[in-house]
C-alpha cells in the first residue's frame, strides 16, 4: 500500500461498493452516468489512461466501448472494486505525481474525471500534471474535470502547470455534455500536448 496521502483520503467520503452507491442510482433513475465516458470519446481515442479511476466507473465503461484502457488510483478499497468488477482490466496503485505508466508506450487520452486534482495532496498539483505529461503522446489530450471552490485547486493555476508541462489549453467546459464554459463552478478542460 502506498503511504502517500491525499484531501480524498483524508475525508470521509465513501470507498469501494459504497461509492458506487450514487452511479448506480443515476442509472435506476433512467440517466446516464457516463457523461465522461462520452465525453472522451469524442476524441475518438485508442488507448486511454483513468487517472484516478476510483471505482472504475469510467475505465470500465470505455473497455466496454472498445478502447483500451488502463486505471489507477492512490485507494487501494476504490481499486479493489474496480478489480472486482473487470478483473481482466489493468490497474495500479500509484500516486498520480510520481507513477509511472509508460511502459507500454503513451496514451492518446489522459483523464480526471471525479475531481481528481481537487483531492490531490495539497502542493503536488504541478507535479501531477507533469507527470501526466509524460504520459500523453505527442498530439494526445488531458482532459480533467473539477468543482471550482476557492478553498481548493483554481484553473489560473491549473493552467499555469498545465503549460509548463507542455501543454496547451484547446477548450473549456462547464460540464461533461460539453456546455460551454461560463465561468461557474465546474470546468472541464481539455489540453492537448503539443
Amino acid at each position: 500500500m502506498s503511504e502517500s496521502t491525499s484531501r480524498w483520503q483524508n475525508t470521509k467520503s465513501q470507498s469501494g461498493a459504497d461509492y458506487d452507491v450514487r452511479w448506480k442510482q443515476m442509472e435506476a433513475d433512467g440517466k446516464d452516468p457516463h457523461g465522461e465516458v462520452a465525453f472522451v470519446q469524442r476524441y475518438d481515442p485508442e488507448r486511454v489512461l483513468d487517472a484516478g479511476c476510483g471505482t472504475g466507473r469510467v475505465a470500465i465503461e470505455l473497455a466496454n466501448r472498445g478502447v483500451d484502457v488502463v486505471g489507477f488510483d492512490l485507494d487501494g478499497h476504490m481499486l479493489d472494486e474496480a478489480k472486482s468488477k473487470a478483473p481482466d482490466l489493468d490497474w495500479f496503485e500509484g500516486d498520480a505525481a510520481t507513477i509511472d505508466l509508460t511502459d507500454g508506450g503513451n496514451y492518446d487520452v489522459v483523464v480526471m474525471a471525479g475531481n481528481v486534482m481537487i483531492f490531490l495532496e495539497p502542493g503536488t498539483e504541478a507535479a501531477v500534471v507533469v507527470n501526466m505529461a509524460r504520459h500523453v503522446r505527442p498530439g494526445g489530450r488531458f482532459i480533467s474535470g473539477f468543482g471550482l471552490r476557492q478553498d481548493h485547486y483554481d484553473l489560473g493555476s491549473f493552467d499555469a502547470h498545465a503549460t509548463l508541462a507542455g501543454f496547451e489549453l484547446e477548450d473549456r467546459f462547464s460540464t461533461w455534455d460539453g456546455d460551454p464554459f461560463d465561468g461557474g463552478d465546474y470546468a472541464v478542460s481539455v489540453f492537448r500536448f503539443a
